[in-house]
């Protein structure tokens, strides 16, 4: 139905009464065939009489790019079409954003291709929101007429995967296999990348299916994909067997593919194929990079294994290849906590004259590692330098000079240090109070060592198991004992774990005052709480237990410990040590002798044991004649019995 209106004409445009979109569609090819090229005013400067109607034109299909292919002859070269911009603007992830894009299409009259989906889909504004993503792409496949197409697919399954979202990255994946799309390579290879990063395994395999039904040849940037996903999902003897297809076909593994090996022993822990699979690099003419070596230092130095870790910093060197600032930080935490503090200033001097800038972290391991060993000198002097250098020490760097300071005795200097960070908005944490009540009750001064430990809450700084074996230790090793049993009480109302050393501080000062019985209850109430003894928690028990007699009690102990899996491997040793030097050199004798009777050890090396305690506690003349003698490993004849001779044989005669 038409209605017409006769009017004479006015003095303003026409133009100015139709609607302006801003900018204007662009077809590029687009479905709308009814639009015209010509002058969208020439129809009233010809005719004085305006014609509205009820009907509008179809909308028309924009695209991402502006249709300029007779004026640029590459890709790169495209003009982005105005309307990305405008509709990422409307993607603001409020309740009504499809309402929104619903009413800003309707009124400019245009509909978003797939291929524009797809483009926004892929803009870094969608990157970070998935949700939004989503959202766009099911209010873009609701469109009239309109059908995702395979790059829409996409763009979404690798901004989903980008974040890491499993579950929608699911979702799309069941409405893309319904959809019958023929397989391209590019799609397959991102399919592959987005799939693996998941580890999603399965949709894997049907991404590689297709292509197979699809007559589509794998590329080394698809192997590699499928590699990377498979060592991600841990399906490392899978990537095994892709990794053999590509040494004996067509396309060879290259340096990416190795590393994603070597990536995938390094996560299973297994560091000898990891490093076997570094040396078969060479084997097939396959350069390994930094990432290589970056990789496997990771695994060893997480295994302890520090001599390993300095080992592949030296071939990287011998190679040439650059070493990142990381591998610089193994290298020297790893040989500072081997007690190797000097190599460790050796490889960090070496790093500084390449131009490599040290960081908080090295600075604090050298010096950490130099006061442990006692030189607390040197570690000053890289203090001062670490704030020459321009970098500000943290709360950690701060708590190592304490604790290194309280070790050496200088406790007025950490207190120094102390009050300074205090007063200069440094975190005082409970690793200073540990190590200044530790340093106080070492020296004596125990009162002020409970001051600092009672100060801790009023400060609030929550006192931890290093706190609480500070004092217990300093309250045993003054004969305070009891006042010691009542902290270990308060610990436990106030929640503090109760550690091994725990235990064995106050079962060695119980020992000390002969309370042999208390010591045997807090001995079996740590076995029942599910502690594990170690080998310095029955060497306390086992010397008292030996001092005051009870020489069977103690074996008797030991015996019981073989099941949990505690084997103290000089436990002997310990308790003969202590017998001989206490005097008691009949008593370390029978030891031997049962010892030996009890097939426990081999005679001979009771007999080493035995001279090295009597030449240690001053008895000479007892191991020269034990030296020179059979006891212990000779044998007497008595008629046809024939019987070995006893350790005790050397105190008897």
């Amino acid at each position: 139905m038409r209605r017409t209106l006769l009017r004479a004409p006015l003095s303003f445009p026409a133009h100015s009464l139709l609607p302006r979109p801003l900018p204007h569609p662009y077809r590029n090819g687009g479905s709308s065939s009814e639009a015209s090229n010509s002058d969208p005013t020439s129809s009233f400067s010809s005719n004085p009489r305006w014609v509205f109607t009820n009907s509008l034109p179809p909308p028309e299909w924009v695209e991402p790019f502006n249709d300029v292919s007779d004026l640029v002859c590459s890709p790169q070269q495209r003009e982005l079409s105005p309307w990305v911009d405008q509709i990422l603007n409307l993607l603001a992830g409020s309740s009504n954003m499809e309402a929104n894009l619903d009413s800003y299409c309707h009124k400019l009259l245009i509909k978003l291709s797939p291929n524009f989906v797809a483009y926004v889909l892929r803009s870094a504004g969608l990157r970070k929101d998935p949700e939004i993503a989503l959202r766009f792409f099911n209010w873009a496949g609701k469109q009239k007429r309109y059908s995702h197409n395979l790059e829409c697919f996409v763009s979404l399954i690798d901004l989903l995967s980008l974040c890491g979202d499993l579950d929608r990255t699911m979702l799309v994946f069941c409405e893309l296999k319904g959809k019958g799309f023929l397989m391209t390579m590019s799609a397959a290879n991102s399919f592959i990348k987005s799939f693996g990063s998941l580890g999603m395994v399965e949709e894997l395999l049907w991404v590689w299916r297709q292509m197979k039904e699809n007559g589509i040849e794998p590329s080394l940037y698809t192997y590699n994909f499928l590699v990377n996903g498979l060592v991600n999902s841990m399906f490392i003897e899978s990537a095994e067997r892709v990794f053999e297809a590509m040494e004996g076909g067509k396309i060879a593994p290259d340096v990416v593919t190795y590393n994603t090996m070597i990536k995938g022993y390094c996560k299973a822990g297994n560091v000898q194929k990891a490093m076997e699979k570094l040396s078969s690099m060479e084997a097939n003419n396959v350069e390994p990079d930094k990432i290589s070596y970056m990789t496997l230092m990771q695994l060893c130095y997480s295994k302890g294994d520090y001599d390993s870790c300095l080992g592949l910093y030296n071939e990287m060197e011998e190679r040439g290849i650059e070493i990142p600032p990381h591998a610089y930080g193994l290298v020297i935490s790893g040989l500072c906590k081997n007690g190797k503090c000097m190599e460790g200033y050796v490889v960090f001097e070496n790093m500084v004259q390449k131009g490599c800038k040290a960081n908080v972290a090295m600075y604090t391991a050298l010096i950490d590692s130099y006061a442990k060993c006692g030189s607390i000198k040197e570690a000053i002097k890289l203090f001062k330098r670490m704030k020459n250098d321009g970098f500000e020490p943290d709360q950690v760097t701060y708590g190592v000079i304490v604790n290194g300071l309280c070790k050496s005795g200088r406790l007025e200097e950490a207190m120094e240090y102390f009050e300074f960070c205090r007063g200069n908005g440094v975190t005082v944490n409970s690793m200073f109070y540990s190590s200044l009540i530790d340093g106080l009750g070492k020296a004596g001064k125990v009162n002020e060592a409970q001051m600092l430990f009672e100060e801790m809450v009023s400060k609030g700084c929550p006192r931890d198991s290093y706190c609480y074996n500070a004092l217990i230790d300093a309250l045993a090793k003054s004969g305070n004992t009891d006042e010691a049993l009542l902290l270990f009480k308060r610990m436990e109302d106030e929640g503090c774990d109760q550690t091994v050393y725990t235990y064995t501080i106050l079962i060695g000062g119980l020992l000390k005052q002969h309370r042999n019985e208390e010591a045997l209850k807090l001995w079996d109430m740590m076995i029942d709480k599910g502690i594990t003894p170690t080998a310095a928690s029955f060497r306390a028990l086992s010397m008292g237990l030996c001092l005051s007699g009870k020489i069977s009690r103690a074996c008797k102990i030991l015996d019981e410990l073989a099941p949990m899996g505690v084997i103290p491997e000089t436990a002997f040793e310990d308790m003969i040590n202590v017998l001989c030097k206490a005097g008691r050199v009949k008593e370390a004798c029978k030891l031997a002798d049962g010892i030996v009777d009890r097939g426990r050890e081999i005679p001979g090396r009771v007999r080493t044991i035995l001279i090295n305690a009597l030449r240690k506690a001053g008895n000479a003349d007892l191991a020269v004649k034990l030296m020179h003698s059979k006891i212990g490993i000779g044998y007497d004849r008595m008629g046809s019995i024939k019987r070995r001779v006893r350790f005790r044989i050397l105190i008897d005669s």
